[in-house]
C-alpha cells in the first residue's frame, strides 16, 4: 500500500521546510519546465506525464507518484491527445501523451482559441488539448455543418466553444 492510497494523503502537511507549491510548469505543447529550464530527459518527462492528477479537494492540477505530491502550473490543458482511434462500433478512443488510453466522451468536446479542440479526461476532472495530428484524425467523424458536429456511436454531437 502506497501512502497515496490513504484517504488523508492529500491533506497532510508537506515535510518540514517544504511546500506543496512548485516551480514546475506544463506548457501549451505538453512540455515540462522547472525553474524556467526545459525538462528534456525523456524518462523524467514521461514519468511527470504519468503523475498528473487533480487534487481531490480543490481540483488544482498536481503531480503525484503515490509517495509525495506537489502542485504544478498548467498553461493550457493538463493532458495532450496524441492520437485517436475510431472503433468498429463508432466509438472513439483517445491516446494521451502519457501513453494511456480512454474513451472519448463527445459531449465534452470544445473548440477554443485558434481552433484548438479540447475534451474532458480522467472522468471529467481534467482537460486535454488535441495535438494537431489528433485533431486531423477527427475528420472521419465530422458531420457537415455549422456549428462543428461529430458522429460518435451513431449519435451527432455539436462541439461547443470553450
Amino acid at each position: 500500500m502506497k501512502p497515496g492510497d490513504h484517504p488523508d494523503f492529500y491533506r497532510l502537511a508537506p515535510p518540514p521546510g517544504a511546500s506543496r507549491e512548485s516551480t514546475l510548469v506544463l506548457d501549451r505543447e505538453g512540455r515540462f519546465w522547472h525553474d524556467g529550464e526545459r525538462v528534456d530527459h525523456p524518462a523524467l518527462e514521461h514519468a511527470l506525464r504519468t503523475w498528473i492528477a487533480s487534487h481531490p479537494d480543490d481540483g488544482r492540477p498536481i503531480l503525484t507518484n503515490g509517495y509525495d505530491w506537489c502542485y504544478l502550473r498548467v498553461e493550457d490543458a493538463a493532458f495532450v491527445v496524441d492520437a485517436l482511434r475510431i472503433e468498429p462500433d463508432g466509438g472513439v478512443t483517445l491516446r494521451l501523451f502519457d501513453g494511456s488510453e480512454e474513451p472519448l466522451d463527445p459531449t465534452t468536446l470544445r473548440v477554443g482559441e485558434r481552433g484548438a479542440v479540447y475534451a474532458a479526461v480522467r472522468g471529467g476532472r481534467l482537460r486535454a488539448r488535441f495535438s494537431r495530428h489528433a485533431q486531423t484524425q477527427l475528420a472521419p467523424i465530422l458531420v457537415e455543418g455549422d456549428p462543428p458536429t461529430v458522429r460518435v456511436l451513431g449519435r451527432d454531437v455539436t462541439i461547443d466553444p470553450v
